[in-house]
């Protein structure tokens, strides 16, 4: 199968009311698109980084009553899961899609990949395209420009806060025509993590 896009459908799917109802949705329109992504930045990525990835879409299992409000595939170096790993991030909001390589809360070395950060801050600074934005709550939608990011802060936050998160990417707008064209958006995600590759290393370091 090809991926054609995104289109309008996928992004009302988190105006369905209801947990049932837009598990449903997720899983019909969304899920089956992660799964054609996937495969490709995955073998992708194994190629560029040089250590096999693995892809995980998210199954939202743990919830009960509040359906999610946005939905994701990772790509992680472990193959039973990736919250405990750095890993790259493709997901969609109800106004947005985003790519991301996240750092999140559950990373058990969350301290010591700060530090070397915060250590190699210049070089984050030169790899980072001054349009990528910055998350620091991967359950918020809002996100910083590198242009009007206060890394050295950030950075010191995600430290010291047992919370705090580090997500580096980009966001496309619902409307953006590129969504609708499977091939330039599939391209667009490669060379935003083609980008952060070199970050991703030093994470590793």
């Amino acid at each position: 199968m090809l991926f054609f896009g995104f289109e309008k459908k996928d992004f009302d799917t988190f105006h369905i009311e209801g947990l049932e109802e837009r598990m449903e949705a997720i899983q019909e329109r969304i899920q089956p698109k992660f799964k054609m992504i996937g495969d490709i930045l995955t073998n992708d990525l194994s190629a560029m980084i040089g250590t096999e990835m693995f892809l995980h879409i998210a199954r939202h299992a743990r919830r009960t009553v509040n359906p999610p409000k946005d939905t994701w595939l990772a790509i992680a170096n472990n193959k039973r899961g990736y919250k405990q790993h750095p890993h790259f991030q493709i997901g969609v909001f109800d106004d947005h899609v985003f790519i991301w390589l996240a750092f999140i809360y559950e990373l058990p070395g969350k301290q010591e990949i700060a530090k070397k950060f915060l250590k190699n801050i210049k070089t984050l600074k030169q790899t980072i395209p001054e349009d990528f934005v910055v998350s620091l709550d991967h359950m918020k939608k809002d996100a910083v420009s590198m242009a009007d990011l206060n890394l050295k802060t950030s950075l010191e936050r995600f430290r010291d806060v047992k919370k705090a998160e580090f997500l580096i990417g980009r966001h496309i707008d619902a409307n953006d025509p590129l969504l609708k064209d499977g091939d330039q958006f599939i391209n667009l995600a490669k060379e935003t993590f083609e980008t952060l590759i070199p970050i991703y290393k030093l994470a590793y370091k």
